[in-house]
């Protein structure tokens, strides 16, 4: 029996999962099932995945019902000790799963494990993921010390570069799916990892996160969209200084957010629950500038990304 699942979660992808699922058949391990879950897709996306004669793929045809129900649905379906996630727009490079399956056989205890990817910001423009702990030797992997100390630039775990055990998964209750359209879904289910169990991170890059790829839940209306609870953690946040940050941090970006959307009560919110001193100075600035400024600043930095020059206020 195989040991790990992929779990890949199809809505309306019809233009990206073809290159997807090329990028999963080269992996250099082949001892694998893949559970692809079409969540009501009205384009070919079904269709498209059909095409693929390949025995180990299990595909089930649902209503929509979201990303984090879908994913959920797909974990009942498997039939390993882990599961790997791998979204219908973004890439592995071949040695993918190999990484994951060589951090397991190192760290047998372990719960959760995850390597380090980079972002294809556009056509040009791909950038490697920023944490300190890339800073180690080249093909470093080992149990991270703090996670949220880890992941103040870029977040350690992200979904098409994580691998989770099944029981593990299962006793976090999944993804809260009362939190929609890419508000904060899989930062919340790495958050709550993190405050149980240590991640088992691989700083060799095996993913690419495709952010142009066509319908990304993330470019839904911010007003449409059930942001995820940060509150919720603030007395964990009292003893781990570096988790207040990364809330704080999480409070910046969603605030902007709804400040962009004309939602100034809930920037106010967000505001509110802030320490300044865990935002940079760059940070601070935008977050007290008018709209009109801030779309200005959004426009600039859009373009400068399609001319190739990556820009953030967080690093």
């Amino acid at each position: 029996m195989s040991k790990i699942s992929v779990i890949i979660p199809l809505y309306n992808k019809e233009k990206d999962i073809a290159k997807t699922i090329d990028s999963l058949l080269k992996q250099t391990v082949k001892d694998f099932e893949v559970i692809i879950v079409n969540d009501g897709s009205t384009d070919g996306s079904l269709e498209a995945v059909k095409k693929y004669a390949d025995d180990r793929f299990y595909i089930y045809d649902n209503q929509n019902q979201g990303v984090a129900k879908t994913r959920n649905f797909a974990v009942t379906k498997a039939t390993t000790e882990f599961v790997a996630f791998l979204d219908a727009d973004d890439y592995w490079h071949p040695n993918h799963l190999e990484m994951l399956l060589n951090a397991v056989a190192l760290f047998p205890e372990a719960n959760w494990y995850a390597t380090a990817y980079e972002k294809k910001h556009t056509s040009s423009l791909v950038t490697s993921m920023r944490s300190p702990i890339r800073d180690e030797k080249s093909g470093w992997c080992g149990l991270v010390d703090n996670y949220f100390k880890n992941s103040l630039v870029d977040a350690l775990a992200w979904t098409s570069a994580v691998a989770m055990r099944v029981s593990f998964f299962k006793a976090l209750n999944g993804f809260d799916y009362a939190i929609t359209n890419g508000a904060g879904e899989d930062t919340d289910l790495w958050l709550r990892a993190a405050l149980k169990s240590p991640l088992v991170f691989c700083n060799t890059i095996t993913a690419q996160h495709n952010l142009i790829g066509s319908n990304r839940i993330s470019h839904t209306a911010t007003l449409t969209r059930d942001y995820m609870p940060l509150d919720v953690y603030n007395k964990e946040a009292e003893t781990d200084i570096f988790l207040k940050k990364y809330l704080d941090l999480n409070r910046y970006s969603f605030g902007l957010q709804h400040k962009l959307a004309g939602d100034y009560v809930s920037f106010k919110k967000y505001a509110a629950g802030i320490d300044l001193k865990n935002l940079n100075r760059k940070q601070r600035f935008l977050l007290n500038q008018p709209l009109i400024v801030l779309r200005f600043i959004k426009k600039v930095k859009e373009s400068m990304e399609f001319l190739g020059l990556r820009v953030s206020s967080f690093g």
